[in-house]
């Protein structure tokens, strides 16, 4: 099985490239390392954003309102013992 990169894995890669360029700048040119954190933090705070505002991991806001029956949810990540 052949793993393929999604959308939420290159959102990951650019929040720690943008804060580790952060870092690089703040180390390596005569800007603050204070500065250039918290410049590309915001960088960070936008890609953020976007991955869970403006591309969601749902598709419609009634996808949010459906009730998931106990049954369904894997035993691992369920609170209740299952029926099984």
């Amino acid at each position: 099985m052949d793993y393929t990169l999604q959308y939420y894995d290159l959102v990951l890669v650019c929040i720690a490239a943008s804060l580790g360029l952060g870092a690089v700048i703040g180390y390596a040119t005569p800007v603050a390392l204070e500065l250039s954190i918290v410049a590309l933090g915001l960088v960070s705070i936008g890609f953020i954003v976007h991955a869970l505002f403006v591309n969601g991991p749902v598709d419609e806001v009634a996808d949010l309102t459906e009730e998931v029956e106990p049954e369904a949810v894997p035993k691992v990540l369920s609170p209740i013992e299952s029926p099984e």
